[in-house]
C-alpha cells in the first residue's frame, strides 16, 4: 500500500474543558504536535488557519495528500447539548477547523469523521457539503463492533475457551454472548453487531458482566433526560419510528429519542419497508439492565439495593412460572414507593395512572433479565405487558379503577396471546386491578390459555 501522512485528532480530549480558552488550547497543542512532527514553525494563531497552513506545508514537503481523521468529533457540544451561549461559541470555534477540510480539499486524500450526531444536522459543518453520511449504509453497518461472522470465525477459539471455563457447551456460551452483548443494529440489513468493549471483557474474565456503562455516556444521558420527563424514557424500548426521528440532531430534539439511538441505548431491530418505519428496541439485556438500574433512582427516589430482598422474590417467581407470587412480591415493592412519586395531577389522570404503573412493571422485571415489553402490538390492538421467559409467557393487562374481568375480557377480545401460541412455551394470561385510592394493585387474577384459573389474590377488603 502506498503510505500517506495521517493527521489523527481525538476531539474527545476537549470536552471536558470548562472554558473557551481551556478548548482552544488543547486544540492548540493538538495541532501543535503535528506542526512540530513535520517541521513547521507556526506563528497563527487562529486555528483554522494554522490547520490549513499545516494541510499546505506537509502536502508541500512531502509531495503527498493528506489523510485526516476526526475522532468524537461532537464530545464537546455534547458536554453543553442545553447551554446555547457555549454550545454557539463551541460550534463557531471547531467550524473554522473543519471548514478547511471543504476549503482545501485538493490537499487531502480521505477524510473520516466519528461522532453521535448526524453531522448535516450541525452548523459546523454548513460549509462542508462534501462528505458521504454513511452511518445507515448496509456496507458498513459492521464497522463500528465485532460482528457475528467475526465471532464464528476468528474470535470462535476464544469462545470455546469462554465455554470451557464456564462449563457450558460452546453452542450455549454463543447463547450467553448473543443475548447479553449482541443486538446492535446500524441499517435496514445491518449485520448483527456485539460491543466489542463488553464482548472482549466478557471473554477474558468468563462472566456475563455487565460492561457497558464502564465505557458508555450514562451520566450525560441522566442530565440530557432531566430536561424531558424522565419518567418516559424507557417507554423508547419498542418504538415505531422513521428514521427521521431518530436520526435529528440532538441540539433541535424535543424528546430524548434522538440521543437514545444515536448513542447505542437503542438499536434497530427491524424495518418495515412498506410503512417505511423503524422499530427500536434495548439491544441486549447489558443495555436494559443498566438503563433501568441507571434510572430507577431518578423515577422512584430510592435505590434498588433498597428492595433487593423483593427483587429476589420476584426473580425466583418468574422463573419457577409464578406469576401470583411474583406480583405479591412486586405489590409489597410498590408500597415502598414514596408516596409523592405520582403528582396529583398524574394521580388525577387516568392514563397518567396507567402508564406509570405500566412502566413501573416493567422496569421491575427488566431487573430480573426476563424480556419485557409494554403496548405490544397485535392485530387487533396492545397489550399492556408481555413477559417472556425460556419456558413461559404471561400476557398482563392492567386497568386502573377497573376489574379484571374487564381486563381478561380484552385480553381475549384483543387476541394478544395468539402471537405467542406456537413457540410451545406456556402462556399465562393475568388481568390486574390497581386502584388509585390505595395506590397499588388490588385484586389480580391468572388464567391458563385455554381460560382455566391459575390463581387469584383480592386485596380490596384488606
Amino acid at each position: 500500500w502506498e503510505k500517506y501522512p495521517v493527521l489523527h485528532f481525538d476531539i474527545s480530549e476537549i470536552k471536558n474543558c470548562s472554558s473557551l480558552d481551556g478548548l482552544r488550547e488543547v486544540l492548540s497543542v493538538m495541532i501543535g504536535r503535528y506542526e512540530k512532527a513535520y517541521g513547521l514553525d507556526n506563528k497563527l494563531t487562529e486555528l483554522g488557519l494554522r490547520f490549513g497552513e499545516l494541510l499546505r506545508h506537509i502536502n508541500a514537503t512531502t509531495g503527498k495528500q493528506v489523510v485526516a481523521i476526526f475522532d468524537e468529533y461532537d464530545a464537546p457540544m455534547m458536554q453543553y447539548l442545553h447551554e446555547p451561549q457555549m454550545l454557539r461559541e463551541i460550534r463557531l470555534l471547531l467550524r473554522g477547523i473543519y471548514q478547511r477540510v471543504k476549503m482545501d480539499g485538493a490537499l487531502l486524500k480521505f477524510v473520516f469523521i466519528t461522532g453521535v450526531t448526524k453531522f448535516s444536522q450541525l452548523s459546523i459543518f454548513s460549509e462542508l457539503n462534501n462528505l458521504n453520511q454513511i452511518s445507515m449504509l448496509d456496507e458498513f453497518s459492521g464497522i463500528c463492533g465485532i460482528t457475528q461472522t467475526e465471532l464464528d470465525t476468528a474470535l470462535r477459539p476464544c469462545v470455546e475457551e469462554y465455554a470451557e471455563n464456564m462449563g457450558v457447551t460452546t453452542e450455549e456460551a454463543y447463547a450467553l454472548l448473543k443475548k447479553n452483548y449482541d443486538g446492535y443494529h446500524f441499517s435496514r440489513r445491518s449485520e448483527d453487531v456485539y460491543a466489542p468493549f463488553s464482548l472482549l471483557r466478557a471473554l477474558d474474565d468468563i462472566t456475563t458482566d455487565y460492561y457497558w456503562f464502564e465505557s458508555g455516556t450514562m451520566s450525560s444521558l441522566i442530565e440530557h433526560l432531566k430536561h424531558f420527563d424522565i419518567k418516559d424514557a424507557l417507554e423508547y424500548d419498542g418504538i415505531d419510528v422513521s428514521d427521521v426521528e431518530f436520526n435529528i440532531s440532538c441540539e433541535n430534539a424535543s424528546t430524548p429519542l434522538p440521543l437514545l439511538y444515536q448513542s447505542g441505548y437503542l438499536s434497530i431491530d427491524k424495518y418495515n419497508p412498506i410503512r417505511k418505519v423503524y422499530t427500536l428496541h434495548f439491544p441486549n439485556l447489558e443495555v436494559r439492565s443498566g438503563m433501568v438500574n441507571g434510572l430507577m433512582p431518578y423515577i422512584l427516589n430510592r435505590k434498588l439495593s433498597e428492595n433487593n430482598s423483593l427483587v429476589l422474590k420476584m426473580f425466583d417467581a418468574i422463573y419457577a412460572g409464578n406469576i401470583s407470587d411474583a406480583l405479591v412480591a412486586l405489590r409489597a415493592y410498590i408500597a415502598k414507593i414514596p408516596y409523592d412519586i405520582i403528582t396529583k395531577e398524574e394521580c388525577e389522570d387516568k392514563e397518567s395512572r396507567e402508564g406509570f404503573y405500566k412502566l413501573l412493571i416493567y422496569k421491575v422485571f427488566s431487573i430480573l433479565q426476563t424480556r419485557v415489553d409494554t403496548e405490544v402490538k397485535s392485530i387487533l390492538g396492545r397489550a399492556d405487558v408481555v413477559i417472556q421467559t425460556e419456558n413461559d409467557v404471561f400476557v398482563l393487562e392492567l386497568k386502573v379503577d377497573k376489574s379484571v374481568d374487564e381486563a381478561l375480557a380484552q385480553i381475549d377480545s384483543k387476541d394478544y396471546a395468539i402471537q405467542y401460541t406456537a413457540d410451545g412455551r406456556k402462556i399465562t394470561k393475568c388481568g390486574i386491578s390497581i386502584s388509585t385510592e390505595a395506590r397499588n394493585i388490588i385484586h389480580w387474577r391468572s388464567v391458563s390459555e385455554d381460560g382455566c384459573i391459575i390463581d387469584e389474590q383480592d386485596f380490596r377488603n384488606a
